[in-house]
């Protein structure tokens, strides 16, 4: 079992910048091994399709959406079972709930219509124009 926990999401103006961060832990008394978990940040719009935005394996190698690229990294602090989103250059059409997500796979096939067995609560993020 793996518990995910967002934050950092908020309000920011265009072009702003914002990193969420995704804490990850598993059952008591159990470790994470992130080299056979792959893990990810999805959004969501109401009324629009799930949005897979940013990968990242159990190597670290990653992946992002084309309509981030560029703007968005993923990357991850095993040592502190942190998963992290850094979002730049923000656009109002990044407005959405944005999910961390973690599966018990070394790599997500099919990215990014994969899903993760394992998300998190949400949170939101608001870019104004």
């Amino acid at each position: 079992q793996v518990q995910l926990v967002e934050s950092g999401g908020g309000s920011v103006q265009a072009e702003g910048s914002l990193r969420l961060s995704c804490t990850v832990s598993g059952s008591p008394g159990s470790t994470i091994d992130y080299k056979n978990y792959c893990m990810g940040w999805f959004r969501q719009v109401p009324g629009k399709e799930r949005e897979g935005v940013a990968a990242i394996d159990g190597d670290e190698s990653s992946a992002t959406a084309d309509s981030v690229k560029g703007r968005f990294t993923i990357y991850t602090d095993r040592a502190k079972n942190t998963l992290y989103l850094k979002m730049m250059n923000l656009k109002p059409e990044d407005t959405a709930v944005y999910y961390c997500a973690a599966d018990a796979v070394r790599a997500a096939p099919g990215w990014p219509g994969y899903e993760y067995r394992y998300r998190g609560q949400g949170t939101q993020v608001t870019v104004s124009s």
